[in-house]
């Protein structure tokens, strides 16, 4: 089937096309046949279930509509492929069936014109499901020529400055965001049935909390004050734990001030939740429960690939400690280092370096050791488990080894994508925390916590002892739908501007 559409054109024969265009759209309104005052279309079918359900439809007249993607002009006969929502499905277009003044109109339309059809379903000789019109008209004028059909809309970084092309001629991108919707639709009924309550929390703060992260910085005229977009919504989700509600989540949209690759966008989406007397080994339960569970829910499944890798989602995923990951995986026992200095020295001997912002401590150099040596080892779903205090401040320390802390991070394909903790409930070492985080700020880390006194407030309260966890739903996405990038599954992904 021939495609009369050439995006290839040089500039002066492009400006010619669009020109043209905007002609025939002049000249319809001029004849009374403004297709953009149409407000309505009545669809009652659509191209996958008619092509589904064959012997259901045909014969039967539907009401379809689309866009014109390539067609085959003829004298008195057409052949028309249009694109719904679902896919392609072939129409059948005689002069005879719609009218001669319908049928001369037809044949000035372009590639990309939305159009409404009535019409038989039928096979034709070749045995290609087709809707037989016997009445159409556009609903729609595209003033700009899509990308030539053989070579379709390739270049990434076009694609994601300009979704909707994108959408348009590459139909197996909207797959992703249908299972996106899948899996956040299937996590919000796994926790709604465990009791949790769904709620939400500001978007715009007055200090930083919840997450070691550089934050974008606004202002409230109102207010005259700056504020803060959150990178987190922990330390609101603690306060209604400290109220009574027992077992809350909120989906929401997190904004980061830090570099863009291929897992990081500015802004991003995630589900934190909390439940009062659970701990870290409860969240790991259901981090467990909902990440399998929708694998298998969306694509019949545990086994799924990604980035290059077979991955298994069968539950009875791995657990294991931060020290015996590195004992494992980096070769060093930190369980038998007990003097600071030595296991610094333990880390430089395999290569390791502690930031420099970082106390020469044993945690810290455990913590970097796993880092640099262990984390792009880990390919199959592993829980890493009992990470040191220093990269854990609203955690709870380990009953027995105060050095560590009940928290853990699952990884898959050597990427975070959920990290949980038995939530520290002691307002007074709460403090002391917060008051090192805030001399880790002033020797130069601007991702350190800063004191919030209202969260401390609230924890004298009284906080019961809570398990909470935040999961990364573009990173789970990305896994369901093996993507290499997370633009590839946020809709529209934060991009440089063009100069």
């Amino acid at each position: 089937m021939s495609e009369n559409n050439n995006n290839n054109a040089p500039v002066q024969e492009l400006s010619e096309i669009l020109q043209v265009r905007r002609d025939k759209l002049s000249a319809m309104k001029e004849s009374g046949n403004d297709p953009f005052v149409k407000t309505k279309y009545n669809v009652d079918a659509h191209s996958m279930q008619i092509k589904g359900d064959f012997e259901g439809y045909e014969g039967k007249e539907v009401s379809v509509a689309g866009r014109i993607m390539a067609r085959r002009i003829m004298g008195k006969a057409s052949f028309v492929t249009i694109r719904d929502g679902e896919g392609d499905i072939q129409l059948y277009v005689r002069r005879d069936d719609v009218g001669e003044d319908t049928y001369a109109a037809f044949k000035k339309w372009d590639i990309g014109d939305i159009v409404g059809v009535k019409g038989i379903v039928f096979k034709t000789q070749t045995e290609e499901i087709s809707v037989h019109a016997n009445h159409i008209e556009i609903l729609a004028k595209s003033l700009l020529p899509l990308p030539e059909k053989f070579h379709g809309l390739t270049n990434n970084d076009l694609r994601f400055r300009q979704r909707y092309v994108d959408l348009i001629m590459n139909p197996n991108v909207k797959r992703n965001f249908k299972i996106r919707s899948q899996f956040i639709k299937f996590m919000r009924k796994y926790l709604d049935d465990m009791d949790y309550t769904e709620v939400e929390t500001p978007v715009l703060n007055t200090i930083v909390g919840g997450a070691a992260a550089r934050p974008f910085v606004t202002h409230h005229n109102t207010l005259n004050i700056p504020m803060y977009m959150r990178i987190a919504t922990e330390l609101p989700l603690k306060r209604l734990i400290v109220g009574g509600m027992e077992r809350v989540y909120e989906i929401g949209r997190i904004f980061r001030n830090e570099g863009m690759d291929p897992k990081h966008n500015p802004e991003f989406t995630t589900v934190e939740l909390y439940q009062s007397y659970a701990d870290f080994h409860d969240m790991m339960d259901i981090a467990e429960g909902i990440i399998s569970g929708a694998a298998k829910e969306i694509h019949g499944t545990y086994e799924v690939e990604w980035l290059g890798e077979k991955i298994d989602l069968t539950p009875g995923w791995r657990r294991l400690t931060m020290v015996d990951a590195v004992k494992e995986y980096a070769g060093i026992d930190f369980g038998a280092i007990t003097d600071d200095a030595e296991a610094v020295k333990a880390a430089e001997s395999i290569g390791v370096e502690l930031a420099e912002t970082a106390d020469k401590t044993w945690g810290n150099a455990l913590y970097a050791c796993f880092d640099q040596k262990v984390e792009e080892k880990l390919i199959q779903p592993t829980f890493i488990t009992m990470y040191p205090v220093e990269v854990s401040p609203l955690t709870k320390a380990s009953p027995a080894d105060p050095r560590l802390t009940e928290r853990f991070e699952l990884f898959i394909c050597h990427s975070e994508l959920a990290n949980a903790y038995s939530e520290l409930n002691d307002p007074i070492v709460q403090r002391e925390r917060f008051e090192k985080q805030l001399e880790l700020r002033e020797r130069g880390d601007d991702e350190a916590e800063m004191l919030d006194e209202d969260f401390l407030t609230a924890m004298e309260y009284g906080m019961p002892p809570t398990g909470g966890m935040g999961i990364g739903i573009d990173r789970v996405v990305m896994l369901l739908t093996n993507s290499d990038s997370i633009r590839e599954v946020i809709a529209f992904p934060t991009m440089k501007p063009l100069d």
